[in-house]
């Protein structure tokens, strides 16, 4: 694909935000990011990041469509869902409709879909199992959303759960949910191999840490004390009953 002018918008939570890598002078970078630093060593490249931490797939199509498709993009990514599963407000039905509507603007405005199979989270966050089997059902019942999604609407996708950088433990953040800057680097890379093998010419993202805070245990516990520990108590609170008489049910 010749080079020239190229529109890309990242849409989604607190993975594409860039939560688990940390830039001098605060805030985040992130997987979206580091891939558009690697595509403008070829293209010219507008980027453009609507992501918002903790959005479900109803704040998606809610709030960060309209920016999305306010910028026209040639590249879309869409990687939301786990913050649906992990709410009691958990609604299959709805959560395939928001993907289906925000799937099928962008498509229809001209962009190629970048969509993902997401990864068993719980598996790595040492729960109870009353706590990860559901979760792990919920995120089978969001993957198989985005495979009829892929069926309608094409585009790029990335299976999480076949990447060997998953249960590698320096790929994710304190908090074993977000990715680390190494993890970050790996999703780059990944994204950046299937638009190479749909004929985007630009070299891969580095996978060596560079440009970001290198790693800190006093900042990772800062973190975990202000914003991860408060999280996941929200969750616990919202999914934990849920969980606990699911899994009553099913021992009777």
């Amino acid at each position: 694909m010749g080079n020239g002018y190229l529109r890309f918008a990242a849409l989604g939570d607190s993975t594409t935000v860039g939560l688990g890598d940390p830039v001098p002078g605060g805030g985040w970078r992130g997987w979206a990011r580091i891939l558009a630093e690697s595509l403008r060593t070829s293209y010219d490249v507008s980027f453009c990041n609507v992501a918002v931490s903790g959005a479900t797939a109803g704040i998606v199509r809610e709030r960060q469509l309209d920016q999305a498709l306010a910028h026209r993009p040639d590249l879309a990514s869409l990687l939301v869902g786990v913050n649906d599963t992990l709410r009691s407000t958990w609604d299959p039905a709805r959560l395939r409709t928001d993907l289906f509507a925000t799937a099928a603007a962008l498509t229809s405005g001209g962009a190629t879909l970048m969509t993902v199979r997401w990864h068993d989270h719980g598996a790595l966050l040492g729960l109870p199992r009353v706590l990860t089997r559901p979760m792990g059902e919920r995120i089978d019942v969001v993957n198989a959303v985005y495979d009829d999604l892929h069926a309608a609407y094409g585009g790029l996708r990335l299976d999480l759960a076949l990447m060997p950088e998953v249960l590698d433990r320096s790929c994710w953040s304190i908090d074993r949910f977000h990715p680390s800057e190494l993890g970050h680097r790996a999703l780059a890379r990944a994204w950046a191999e299937r638009l190479r093998a749909a004929g985007y010419d630009f070299p891969l993202p580095g996978l060596e840490p560079y440009g970001g805070c290198p790693p800190s245990w006093r900042r990772d516990v800062a973190w975990m004390v202000t914003e991860g520990a408060p999280w996941f108590g929200r969750r616990a609170r919202d999914l934990g009953p849920w969980a606990v008489r699911r899994a009553l049910a099913a021992a009777r």
